[in-house]
């Protein structure tokens, strides 16, 4: 009877030290519906926010699925990126790897929403994740189920942002082996290179590829439709000197990209690298070809960015508003 008593006791030690140990170190995962109980509008407060200001300003669709790239590549889905630069925290927005990035201040608007609703209650880093998938939607792109419950940062990562965040010169291996470290194999990166299908390149960094003299990996009639939207090579970064990513659907997440990679009209050193090398080549072609698997892909590959290292539980914090953290 003690030996029958002593192993029921080990068995429930068993089952219940997992929820010990998740207890006693502050981690949970994150889950569907985490804010149910706690803010059960939330998502749709933040779709509804996102609808519109996409009705007023609809580059702001293409910001949010930026901004999920650059928090979540950097160290962790945390809202890191959403610091400004106050008492001793330097912004991440001041990096050069943020260059062309933009209305951060409508963050705010959907964060004070959500306050209102909900006072210090959903985390920014989930306003991050959300909004980009909402946003998504809003560019044509897939629905992506996402779980929440992040939580926010209390520090920028700005020095070390050059090293950890990709850049568009560099090398496809380079780029690949990044990805591969949070977790992002090579299909699912591909497919997250797909979001150059929408928004635009400013021309400080397009003109070293048309001057002084063209890139030949370069369709040279999209050569010089190229130089007509960037004239000089010096471009001041400015002004408003762009050219669009995709020219038939350039606010539309499909799969032109691909095509135009393969007809040599990637804006980008790492677009063009895509259709040469080839680890990426068997998917660029399979994702030009098929639209349907290329949304397919990239909901998979934003889901596993989107869930890289995330603070939960009792690290960090929930941020009142995004820009400070709590105790400025």
């Amino acid at each position: 009877m003690a030996i029958n008593r002593f192993h029921h006791f080990s068995v429930l030690i068993f089952l219940l030290l997992p929820l010990f140990l998740q207890f006693h170190s502050g981690k949970s995962e994150l889950q569907y519906n985490y804010y149910a109980e706690s803010c059960p509008n939330a998502e749709e407060i933040i779709k509804q926010e996102v609808i519109k200001l996409y009705n007023i300003h609809g580059n702001t669709a293409v910001s949010w699925v930026r901004n999920l790239f650059h928090d979540c590549v950097l160290k962790s889905c945390d809202a890191s990126l959403l610091l400004e630069t106050v008492n001793g925290i330097e912004s991440e927005q001041a990096s050069d790897r943020s260059f062309g990035m933009r209305n951060f201040k409508y963050v705010k608007t959907i964060k004070d929403a959500l306050e209102q609703e909900c006072p210090m209650t959903v985390s920014c880093a989930d306003v991050v994740a959300l909004s980009a998938r909402d946003g998504i939607v809003m560019l044509g792109g897939p629905r992506i189920e996402m779980k929440t419950g992040r939580r926010d940062s209390q520090e920028s990562y700005f020095a070390e942002m050059d090293s950890l965040i990709p850049n568009h010169n560099d090398s496809i291996s380079s780029v690949l082996s990044r990805f591969q470290s949070l977790g992002v194999d090579v299909k699912a990166t591909v497919a997250l290179l797909g979001a150059h299908s929408v928004g635009r390149v400013h021309c400080v960094n397009l003109v070293h590829r048309l001057y002084p003299t063209v890139d030949p990996t370069l369709d040279p009639h999209y050569a010089e439709y190229l130089k007509g939207r960037c004239p000089t090579p010096d471009p001041n970064p400015k002004a408003v000197l762009y050219a669009r990513n995709d020219r038939e659907t350039p606010m539309i997440l499909d799969n032109n990209y691909y095509k135009n990679v393969l007809n040599h009209k990637g804006l980008l050193i790492i677009d063009q690298q895509l259709a040469s090398d080839p680890t990426t080549l068997p998917y660029v072609e399979k994702m030009a070809a098929d639209n349907g698997y290329f949304q397919d892909q990239f909901s998979r590959a934003v889901l596993l960015l989107s869930e890289n290292s995330p603070l939960t539980g009792d690290q960090g914090e929930i941020r009142k508003d995004c820009r400070y953290v709590n105790s400025n």
